[in-house]
């Protein structure tokens, strides 16, 4: 049983860390559809 719980506590510290640092502000997905917006501007001026 107690096993279990810590195994469970373990999955929750995980997933919260996941959710703060990939989809928080400023967070890991924020920065890079930043950086593709960036890039794909970039690609855009580019003249033939």
């Amino acid at each position: 049983m107690r096993q279990l719980l810590m195994t469970m506590l373990l999955i929750v510290t995980v997933a919260l860390l996941y959710s703060s640092i990939a989809q928080g502000d400023g967070g890991t997905r924020e920065q890079i559809e930043t950086s593709g917006g960036r890039m794909a501007d970039h690609i855009s001026r580019i003249s033939p």
